[in-house]
């Protein structure tokens, strides 16, 4: 029960809200207002409305995908990561569908926080006109309020959280219900048949509709990446026995209300309530949009430290923010670069309708992108047949395809802006990938191979000193470049020489007993090499331990830990664009260093330069 009470505190935030935008969108897109309302549309859009929670929420995410997934992971890298496994090699096309829906995941979740705020504190304008200046900085206020409360770590925000967002579903279901029992009428909606006819009859202004309709499924795809921090199950429980009936309820109730009033089209959701109860409502909202953004800042961290971990991007400071879940973490780079984005946003646009025309974009591709990936893992990883994977993924694929369209139509009218956000991501992650391929091509032309190294040490090369020294080398058959230094500059090598590879698993997490695999290569000489979950955070020295059960009892405060530290320059044959190389550097110098991301203890790590050439 407290599991569930968290998941709506976080993963439903961003979908509950939906409701106080998103049929007013549909509606004037279906060209109500001046005109006003007809029946026919609000039916239409109501009955889009409800199939899209059905298929597409329900069905695809709640039921589908969220068992699919990676060891309790999900999210698009998950996913990327379980296809990689059940084709049993890289594949570069998947690694690109998944590097895409990665990057346009962060378009959805810089507009999300921006568009739901926004709408909330526009409530506050149907009390008076005075408080419409203040609506944009209240929202600037407010998102910056949410981006410093992340340090305290989405196991709190989801504890204080949860309890409002059930108030928040219960006065939604209230508000919808008390207007639903004046016309039940509308309940024919809930006939597939009136939502085919608006798109089939309508046209391009059908496509139009379609993208608007969209903004009710918006926190599908956030609510698959958090599975990794609440789990598969209290997720199901809590949309199938609350949230989802909850939102039915107030469209439904904001249906009602239109064909009774027209002129509410101004904000039929807050218009629900009666006068005495406009603030309070007004305050729950801002509250509800305040949780609505934690879905996807929750999101966006699972997603960056899995993409770190596949080494899709920099390592970035992260900080465990839970000693009880592995799941609750905190990436302060990630929030200062998001709540920039967010505030960008809404000091552009202004208002949620504004908004309104860039959101969709980013989260329909991401949804195509999964479906995609989602075929590949039934069909390979599940066991299924072709045909069987094609008949369950296939019309749900077309039917995102179809979003997709509708969506693109909104291109010019803020559209290209998640487009723009996730270009951008996709850049810097093909550039650190190319750049890091390149560097990992220089050090092995510098590297000696073990069996070249270990005639040296025969030979007498250097005195031999006390002690432990690990080197680490992501190429395990040769020696790395710091160790080879050691010698020339210092003529001398420790007794002991550990070799260490540290690799990234394609499952999210990796027992301990099956961590470390250790190799003698003589007395002097041994290869470690240790595999770590792409959800998990390496440490390094606490891995190390394991080597006891192998026959090798480490002392961690007797080890030294020799690492080299890169100086990066430009070559005259270099093998990226100049501009590319600039940015690599960029982000290579703003990485953490390995002694952090790694664990190991500052006061047992020593640095040896070496200069390469990209």
């Amino acid at each position: 029960m407290a599991s569930s009470l968290a998941v709506i505190g976080v993963v439903y935030g961003d979908i509950g809200t939906s409701p106080l935008y998103a049929l007013r969108e549909a509606m004037l897109a279906a060209g109500a207002g001046s005109g006003g309302v007809a029946r026919e549309a609000v039916l239409g859009v109501l009955s889009l409305i409800t199939w899209s929670l059905m298929l597409i929420v329900t069905l695809k995410y709640v039921l589908i995908l969220l068992r699919a997934d990676n060891q309790g992971e999900g999210g698009t890298l998950s996913l990327l990561a379980l296809a990689q496994r059940a084709i049993g090699r890289p594949h570069r096309g998947i690694l690109i569908l998944g590097m895409i829906g990665a990057a346009l995941f962060y378009g959805d979740a810089a507009i999300t926080p921006a568009v739901s705020v926004l709408s909330a504190i526009e409530g506050l304008t149907l009390v008076t006109a005075r408080f419409e200046p203040v609506v944009v900085p209240l929202a600037c206020l407010i998102i910056v309020a949410l981006f410093v409360a992340q340090s305290s770590g989405t196991e709190r925000v989801a504890r204080f959280f949860g309890p409002i967002t059930l108030v928040w579903f219960a006065v939604m279901a209230a508000g919808g219900v008390a207007m639903l029992i004046t016309d039940a009428s509308v309940l024919a909606a809930l006939n597939p048949l009136h939502a085919l006819r608006l798109v089939t009859q309508n046209g391009l202004l059908g496509l139009a509709v379609m993208g608007a309709a969209f903004l009710a499924v918006t926190g599908a795809e956030a609510l698959y990446a958090d599975m990794g921090h609440f789990g598969r199950r209290p997720i199901q429980l809590a949309w199938l026995v609350l949230v989802f009936p909850c939102l039915l309820l107030n469209y439904f109730g904001q249906g009602a209300l239109l064909l009774a009033r027209p002129e509410a089209i101004e904000n039929p959701f807050y218009l629900l309530y009666p006068d005495w109860a406009l603030v309070p409502v007004v305050v729950l909202a801002s509250m509800a949009t305040v949780i609505a953004s934690q879905a996807v800042i929750s999101g966006a961290y699972s997603l960056t430290q899995q993409a770190v971990q596949l080494k899709l991007m920099p390592r970035l400071r992260l900080r465990q923010t839970s000693e009880v879940s592995q799941g609750q973490i905190y990436m302060p780079e990630v929030t200062f670069w998001l709540m920039l984005g967010v505030l960008f946003l809404v000091l552009t646009f202004r208002s949620s309708s504004a908004l309104a025309s860039a959101y969709g974009i980013a989260v329909t591709g991401t949804m195509v992108v999964t479906a995609t990936l989602a075929l590949v893992v039934i069909h390979r990883h599940w066991g299924w047949p072709l045909w069987a994977s094609a008949l369950l993924i296939g019309p749900l694929l077309l039917i995102d395809l179809v979003f997709l369209g509708a969506n693109l139509t909104k291109l010019f009218a803020g559209g290209y802006l998640p487009l723009g956000i996730a270009a951008g991501l996709l850049l810097l992650m093909s550039t650190w990938r190319r750049g890091s391929r390149i560097v990992q091509a220089q050090d092995r032309v510098s590297d000696l191979p073990v069996q070249e190294f270990l005639e040296r040490l025969r030979s007498g090369s250097g005195t031999t000193v006390p002690g432990t020294a690990v080197y680490l080398t992501a190429t395990p058959e040769m020696v790395p470049v710091a160790l080879l230094h050691s010698l020339k500059h210092f003529k001398a090598l420790h007794e002991n020489i550990v070799l260490l590879t540290i690799l990234t698993a394609d499952v999210p997490r990796v027992a301990p007993e099956d961590q470390v695999q250790m190799e003698e290569i003589d007395a002097q000489l041994r290869r470690v090499t240790m595999t770590f979950g792409y959800a998990e955070e390496p440490d390094v020295p606490k891995a190390l331990l394991q080597c006891r059960r192998l026959g090798w009892k480490p002392d961690i405060m007797a080890t030294s830990f020799i690492l080299s530290r890169r100086s990066l320059k430009l070559s005259p044959r270099r093998r990226m664009p100049g501009w590319q190389s600039v940015l690599f550097f960029y982000l290579a110098r703003n990485a953490a260093s390995a002694s952090d991301w790694f664990r190991i203890p500052a006061s047992r790590v020593v640095e040896i330069g070496t200069q390469v050439n990209v």
